[in-house]
């Protein structure tokens, strides 16, 4: 992985989604970053390129051309020299803001495909549950197998997935027996070069018994990972997993602790139908889950609900007046049969909302390209309205608007915003033809989420002509990607004669 320097990325075209004209499409635009900021981004001209030769010589990364086998390669410029033809090379391909995903969970990418065609709260006792509990109770076999933590291995896969898909920033919901390794996932994200904000969860109600713990246990669990020393781009947050899960007692402390110390506050709300009826009806009833949370003071400019799938007219009232924001999920939200929220009455409420991908276990992989595609299509369809969330707006939502919920510095390319981008090949098949004018409309309708070939992050290149680097401490994507299939390949195995679990929600 290489250190930030200066580096200027040049590129058929440019979608920088900033203001004040976020819809501008360029042809033949650049940008360049220096350490960890975008010093410039726009037009390019042949006097650009002289004059960065000129200014930054030696010192100046230039991002290489595409080679036929798809390939990229970084050029150094000496001093007083300039490679032939122009002084940058023009890339086939779109450079845009990286993506930032703002609700998903880093231990499910061992469980893609397992309890598939399952409710929430069966899914959750089925597999993601069995498989936390697996790597906890086992962990020290697995590890002497393996040659490394199992969650280590779990948490170095997810980052693997994000880069491979141009996700460059995120807010993970560390739940269930995870929220007691927060050192480990921070490792991960450290040694991946991404950035991160942990909500480390916490439950005392209606869960699988072993993880139920006191408000006191979740705030020493805050204190104790906000003082991990050396983090460069890890912070933390609370994350009560979800309000059925958490009574007031716990709720009501996670949140005077956000409020304290200035961060997020990350809850998953309404995400299923029966549970969603089940809480309104027997656990406090009479109140929606966003009811609930007004009336015990949660919601305000800081509270993220991931999901409100199941979500009413009073409750998107009360989304507005409270100025909470909203994580839409749609792969997750299908996959498990959960519904879909009322997004178009949410957005002309005035309520924010992002689009992400869930874990991997529910949505069964990080392509965000293609969860906002699906977010159109179900809003287009179930309003029967198809000028509803047109491909602008949708790259806002998971780039700009998500960057903003999570207060991070990115989303656009424009000098002083964080220098997270990312390149998008144009020579594939299904992205031929791409004019300026068809640009936007492609990546949501015809891409497929692997033409992502660079990856740019705080000014290091962590994805290059296609190829994930080797991590900050050394440690191969191939060597990640094979501990991944072993541990999976256990697991199964251990499924075979493991009880079953209940007791998450309305699974009793």
């Amino acid at each position: 992985m290489t250190a930030p320097g200066v580096m200027v990325c040049r590129a058929q075209f440019l979608l920088p989604l900033a203001g004040p004209n976020r819809g501008e499409r360029i042809h033949d635009g650049y940008v360049l970053s220096e350490g960890e900021t975008i010093k410039e981004a726009g037009r390019y001209t042949s006097a650009i390129g002289e004059r960065l030769i000129g200014t930054y010589g030696a010192s100046l990364c230039i991002m290489g051309r595409f080679q036929p086998d798809g390939d990229a390669s970084r050029l150094q410029a000496g001093v007083g020299e300039r490679p032939s033809g122009d002084a940058i090379p023009r890339l086939h391909a779109v450079l845009l803001p990286a993506f930032v995903k703002a609700h998903g969970h880093d231990h499910e990418q061992p469980i893609i495909g397992i309890a598939k065609d399952e409710p929430l709260t069966a899914w959750l006792d089925h597999a993601v549950n069995p498989f936390a509990g697996f790597i906890n109770h086992h962990h020290d076999e697995l590890a002497r197998e393996l040659g490394d933590s199992p969650r280590s291995i779990t948490y170095r896969m997810a980052r693997l997935c994000d880069i491979h898909y141009g996700i460059t920033t995120s807010m993970v919901h560390h739940c269930t027996y995870n929220k007691y390794h927060c050192r480990e996932i921070a490792a991960a994200n450290e040694a991946a070069g991404t950035t991160m904000i942990v909500a480390i969860g916490g439950q005392d109600r209606h869960y699988v018994k072993e993880v139920l713990d006191r408000p006191q246990d979740a705030l020493e669990r805050l204190r104790t990972a906000i003082g991990i020393p050396g983090l460069e781009r890890t912070s933390f947050c609370p994350g009560p997993d979800q309000v059925f899960s958490n009574s007031r007692d716990m709720l009501i402390p996670l949140k005077a602790w956000a409020r304290e110390h200035d961060t997020l506050f990350h809850i998953h709300s309404a995400e299923e139908p029966r549970t969603t009826r089940w809480f309104s009806e027997a656990i406090e009833p009479g109140l929606s889950e966003v009811e609930f949370a007004e009336s015990i003071g949660i919601l305000d400019g800081g509270t993220v609900l991931a999901h409100q799938v199941n979500c009413g007219p009073r409750d998107v009232r009360i989304l507005a007046r409270t100025g909470a924001k909203i994580v839409h999920n749609p792969l997750a939200n299908t996959i498990l049969g959960s519904g879909m929220p009322p997004i178009m009455e949410m957005i002309a409420a005035g309520v924010p909302v992002a689009i992400s991908t869930d874990g991997s276990g529910s949505a069964d992989n990080q392509n965000i390209l293609a969860a906002a595609r699906l977010a159109a299509q179900y809003q287009k369809a179930r309003h029967q309205d198809a000028t509803l969330l047109p491909s602008q707006q949708l790259l806002e939502m998971i780039t700009s608007v998500p960057a903003g919920i999570l207060r991070q510095n990115q989303g656009e390319l424009a000098p002083g915003r964080r220098a997270d981008w990312i390149l998008l090949a144009l020579d594939r098949p299904n992205l031929i033809p791409t004019r300026l004018d068809n640009l936007m409309e492609n990546l949501i309708w015809a891409a497929d989420g692997s033409e992502v070939v660079t990856v740019v992050a705080r000014g290091r290149i962590l994805k290059d002509g296609g190829r994930i680097l080797p991590f900050r401490d050394g440690i191969t994507p191939e060597q990640i990607m094979a501990s991944t299939q072993r541990l999976s390949e256990l697991f199964a195995d251990y499924r075979r004669t493991a009880p079953e679990l209940r007791g998450t929600g309305v699974h009793q």
